[in-house]
């Protein structure tokens, strides 16, 4: 049986993923990943998740805020910056460029 093979290209564009879901609004890694899964991009844990928001606020593309809760424990919220709407904006045009060579390209080989 052939590999799922998805895993491996999200991790190609989860970062892109991840801005563009931030530019609805600030929110919670647990509700990226739920937003995210609902999108179908599949379960997205918590091990890959995280890295990622560390990643691009550390490149200054989100911003965090910790804020406590009444109840349980607190959460981080991450914003989208205007270098990662730019960023964003950048990327996903040559995503959007890549994946339609990718597009052409298998097309040649799909059963007719």
């Amino acid at each position: 049986m052939t590999p799922d093979r998805r895993a491996s290209w999200l991790k190609g564009v989860l970062d892109l993923l991840v801005l563009a879901d931030l530019t609805a609004g600030e929110s919670y890694g647990y509700e990226i990943a739920k937003r995210l899964a609902a999108s179908g991009m599949g379960q997205i844990k918590g091990g890959t998740l995280y890295p990622v928001l560390n990643r691009l606020e550390e490149a200054g593309l989100v911003a965090a805020e910790f804020r406590a809760t009444e109840r349980g424990p607190g959460r981080r919220y991450y914003s989208l910056t205007a270098a990662g709407r730019d960023v964003l904006a950048e990327q996903t045009r040559l995503w959007l460029d890549f994946a339609e060579s990718v597009r052409t390209n298998l097309a040649k080989g799909a059963p007719r």
